[in-house]
């Protein structure tokens, strides 16, 4: 595993490195269990399709190591209705720090000194994309607002960006939904109205009976498949298609 540190922060990140060519530049964001294994293993993913990765982690320093994360994720997930009862709370205790004033502001700072590391790399040559889940997705939103190197966005079943966000993202946005995923699902119209308004190019990929999380194969409750092999591939195809028009 190798682990870098980006930015005026020291933030940790893991990097993931193309073994051939390198077919652009991707920041990785985790979803609310931090940088697990699942991430690195996605990272991974990436790298062997050609991508030059970084995967900041933006939650061990405000107390959900990947330790942590994996602890809530076994008590959220598990089939004993009093352990998920009890993740409950301490899913709250943990994420409170995330909705403290400055902390997306630092967060997106922490990404936007991803890009910078990305963009230092002549191997990537200005094609820079962000890929984020749940969590990750929320901030590959907001990334894409505000940073205008960022030429490809890929959102999986992130909340939406603020309304004063969604005219700064001038990149393509390729985002997945699961149609059990009541809250996203009752936000997308209001959103695809926001992105169409403003002239962006945002498609929604909403996949039938499955919900939040489908792509993550470490629940097993949530993961599908076949949902997460067919976005898995529109993702590579879109990442391609948009970094070689930016290139």
């Amino acid at each position: 595993m190798t682990m870098i540190e980006v930015g005026d922060e020291k933030v940790h990140t893991y990097c993931a490195e193309p073994s051939g060519d390198c077919a652009g530049g991707l920041v990785l964001i985790h979803e609310i269990w931090g940088l697990a294994d699942h991430v690195i293993d996605v990272a991974d993913r990436f790298a062997a399709a050609g991508f030059l990765v970084l995967a900041p982690d933006l939650l061990s320093g405000v107390g959900i190591t990947p330790e942590t994360g994996g602890e809530l994720q076994r008590l959220r997930s598990s089939s004993d209705a009093a352990e998920r009862t009890l993740a409950q709370p301490r899913m709250r205790e943990a994420m409170a720090p995330t909705h403290e004033p400055g902390y997306a502001q630092w967060a997106v700072a922490s990404l936007s000194a991803a890009v910078d590391e990305l963009a230092a790399d002549s191997r990537v040559a200005g094609r820079i994309a962000v890929v984020g889940f749940c969590f990750g997705g929320t901030y590959a939103f907001a990334l894409a607002a505000a940073d205008d190197r960022v030429k490809a966005a890929v959102p999986f079943y992130g909340s939406p960006p603020p309304p004063e966000a969604v005219g700064e993202i001038h990149c393509p946005v390729l985002a997945f939904y699961g149609d059990q995923d009541e809250r996203l699902m009752a936000s997308l119209p209001d959103l695809e109205r926001s992105m169409a308004g403003v002239g962006a190019q945002f498609t929604a990929k909403v996949y039938p009976a499955v919900g939040h999380a489908f792509f993550n194969d470490t629940i097993a409750g949530t993961y599908d498949a076949g949902v997460a092999q067919d976005a898995w591939h529109r993702t590579l195809a879109f990442l391609d298609a948009t970094l070689e028009q930016s290139s």
